[in-house]
């Protein structure tokens, strides 16, 4: 609708989403090349949060819980999530050479926030095929401190989920 409507600039559109609606949020970015900025609040696993890192909510914490929201393969992957033959980081490089912003809550440590600095940090040299040399710091910025290298961003705010 955005592409035939002359008062929206169908190249401007951003998505955002919170927890579930950030992951989706994400996966929209990924698989729809007319999203111009994905924004991602709170997504944690399955969402912006690397899975490997076996922290805070897991893929068996998730699929038991939410099985309706993934294939059933991915439940094999409860506590295996080393054998995960992809991770959260190549979701977010797939929006290169587009923009990406995670936010996170510092005392939500279900959702990671490390986690999930860890896999933009992980996605940059993707970006950088696409000639965009971001420099994101190794560690997170303090609480309620933005790093933009732009076409990517974070912050953690105080706060729970």
């Amino acid at each position: 609708y955005f592409e035939t409507d002359k008062d929206i600039d169908a190249s401007k559109v951003i998505v955002v989403g919170h927890s579930r609606g950030g992951k989706a949020a994400l996966w929209c970015g990924a698989q729809d090349r007319r999203v111009a900025i994905a924004v991602s609040n709170e997504s944690g696993n399955s969402g912006a949060k690397i899975s490997r890192r076996n922290f805070g909510e897991t893929v068996e914490v998730i699929t038991r819980n939410f099985p309706h929201w993934f294939v059933p393969g991915y439940a094999a992957f409860a506590n295996n999530e080393g054998n995960l033959p992809v991770d959260q980081h190549m979701l977010l490089a797939l929006m290169a050479p587009r923009a990406v912003y995670v936010a996170s809550a510092a005392d939500d440590s279900w959702a990671d926030p490390k986690g999930q600095y860890l896999a933009l940090v992980a996605a940059q040299p993707v970006f950088s095929l696409f000639g965009l040399k971001t420099s994101l710091p190794a560690n997170m910025p303090p609480n309620n401190e933005q790093v933009i290298q732009l076409p990517l961003g974070f912050h953690n705010r105080d706060g729970i989920h």
